[in-house]
């Protein structure tokens, strides 16, 4: 008697991704970001060399007009947070989410389980990575050139982490333009609208030198505080006020930013 092998049931079922938690997404999105600047030096490079350059030059043309007039002044130290600004603002991954949404690549992640808010945070938590480190070799030049933190070790960690967290509240205006436009040369000149902002304040001279219409000007700059935070922990130590000021003005920018940030999420993520 022949005997006849009935084939197993096929489980037609499809084969989908199962979703992550939030954090490991985040992490994976971090991990690709901090990956890919290796291959792109030229996006962090000449922000270093900027600020190297103005640190230098302004030093060598305001220090000693600036010092014979106020006794005691430190400007190297002064001027260090205004070289940290220049070299750490603007600098962010936003150009390069500009080249995932050109090439399709955002609207494939955006097909997966992966959380939509980690798709910006990921960006964010390696931005905040790359700024710290950017902060270093200006800190070293200064360090070279005499600065002294009167605040200690743990005074250049606020430090840092000051101007990297104002880093990324400047960098979310930068991915609302590349998530809302999806045009590189609008993500590069976002840089531009940090310029009125820093000219516009104490960034050369203490607040009591400038000339009463641009002290006004200055008292509405966040970026005003900000400096003032940064050159209190170098100048003169732990400063609850001034570093309370600076946090809160990073914060007020933080929250106009990534509401435009994730707005303009929110409309790609419906686009699909």
């Amino acid at each position: 008697m022949t005997t006849i092998d009935i084939p197993p049931t096929i489980d037609l079922t499809p084969v989908r991704p199962r979703p992550t938690g939030f954090l490991q997404d985040t992490v994976s999105i971090a991990g690709r970001a901090l990956r890919a600047v290796p291959k792109d030096l030229s996006a962090v490079i000449p922000p270093v060399l900027i600020a190297f350059f103005f640190f230098i030059v302004n030093i060598a043309t305001l220090k000693g007009l600036t010092q014979g007039s106020i006794a005691g002044f430190d400007y190297t130290a002064f001027e260090m947070p205004t070289a940290i600004l220049l070299g750490v603002t603007g600098v962010s991954r936003a150009p390069a989410l500009v080249l995932d949404v050109q090439d399709g690549y955002l609207d494939r992640l955006l097909l997966t389980p992966v959380r939509r808010l980690s798709i910006l945070v990921g960006h964010m938590v390696a931005d905040v990575v790359v700024a710290a480190v950017l902060t270093l070799p200006i800190l070293i030049m200064g360090f070279i050139l005499g600065v002294r933190f009167e605040s200690g070790p743990l005074g250049v960690l606020v430090f840092i982490a000051l101007a990297a967290f104002w880093s990324l509240a400047f960098a979310a205006f930068g991915y609302a333009i590349a998530l809302k436009t999806g045009n590189p040369a609008a993500v590069q000149s976002s840089f531009l609208l940090f310029f009125p902002f820093l000219f516009l304040t104490s960034s050369y001279v203490p607040r009591e030198q400038l000339t009463p219409w641009l002290q006004h000007v200055a008292a509405w700059n966040p970026v005003t505080y900000i400096l003032e935070g940064l050159r209190s922990l170098a100048m003169v130590g732990w400063n609850a006020s001034d570093i309370g000021q600076a946090a809160l003005a990073i914060a007020l920018v933080a929250v106009l930013s990534f509401a435009m940030c994730f707005k303009a999420l929110d409309g790609r993520v419906k686009q699909r």
